[in-house]
Parts: structure tokens; C-alpha cells; sequence
């Protein structure tokens, strides 16, 4: 079970920690809590699903009590700002990276501001749940996640210019 679960679960932890000695420790502390509440699983349910459900609040967990208050955003939310980075962009970039390529750019990115983007883009939680699981506003989590797509956006930009220019 443990080999099972490491396969479908470390690479979501690998999506919230820029180490591996991090996501596996992330990941060890999860498969506790999958295991304490495995009696208490209906037959019925999903469990790889459920597994990743689990996972992903421990994360979250995690980051709430590792949370540092240092560094405070003080950002207006202007709606019209947050409509412009938050439009739909094609970016041919993306095409030319794999999996692995896309998933050290996010790694790349604020770690609060990365957070918000694999909550919101990869594991489909609302602005409201963000907001709720991460102790901050709904509108907060809106420029966070407008503010790492518009660097992923530069960032495949830069990597597609480069790529342009090894070609000719």
C-alpha cells in the first residue's frame, strides 16, 4: 500500500515542496493520516481520489502551520488588473516542454503564489476554499493566482525566444 501510494501521491507533493527531502517528509505525514483514517473508508469510495484528497489537506495543513508572517502583501485588488492577467493566453511554449519542464517553472514561483496556482489550476478548488484553507482573502487568492500565471506566462515566453533562436 505504501508503494501504491507513493507512486500516486509523491508527485503532488513534489507540486508543494522545492525539495525532495521536503515532499517526502510531506508525504510520510500524509500516509499517517491516510492510514489512521483508512477504517473509517467506505468501500464504495474512490481510493486513490479520496488518497489524494487526504494528501492535499495535509499539505495544507503543513504550509498554515509553517506559515511565516514576515512578508506581508499589501495589494489592492483591482478588478480590471485582475481580469487582464487572469485572460486566457495560448503560449505554443507549452507544447515543446514536458510534464517535469512545466513543474520546475511552478517550482519557480512565490511560494504562496504557487500554492494558490496548484490549489486553484491543478486540484480545482474555488477562490473561497483558498481563501478559507490558506487564511486569506478570496481576492487575495485571485492575485496570487493572476500573479503566477503572468509569470509563467513570462517564463515560456523566455524559454520559447530562446528556443526560437537556437533554431535558427
Amino acid at each position: 500500500m505504501y508503494e501504491h501510494c507513493f507512486h500516486l501521491l509523491m508527485p503532488v507533493c513534489f507540486r508543494y515542496n522545492n525539495n525532495e527531502e521536503d515532499a517526502r517528509a510531506s508525504y510520510n505525514a500524509g500516509f499517517i493520516k491516510i492510514l489512521k483514517a483508512l477504517e473509517k473508508v467506505d468501500d464504495n469510495v474512490n481510493f486513490n481520489a479520496w488518497a489524494k484528497r487526504v494528501m492535499v489537506n495535509t499539505l495544507i495543513d503543513e504550509y498554515r502551520k509553517n506559515k511565516r508572517y514576515t512578508s506581508h502583501i499589501s495589494k489592492s485588488d483591482n478588478e480590471r488588473e485582475l481580469d487582464f492577467y487572469s485572460e486566457g493566453h495560448v503560449n505554443h511554449a507549452e507544447s515543446n516542454l514536458g510534464y517535469e519542464n512545466i513543474m520546475m517553472l511552478i517550482q519557480e514561483l512565490p511560494k504562496v503564489s504557487g500554492h494558490v496556482f496548484n490549489l486553484y489550476v491543478i486540484e480545482g478548488y474555488s477562490h473561497r476554499e483558498i481563501g478559507e484553507k490558506l487564511d486569506m482573502s478570496e481576492g487575495t487568492s485571485k492575485w496570487h493566482l493572476s500573479t503566477a500565471r503572468k509569470l509563467l506566462r513570462e517564463k515560456l515566453d523566455r524559454l520559447e525566444n530562446r528556443n526560437q533562436r537556437m533554431v535558427i
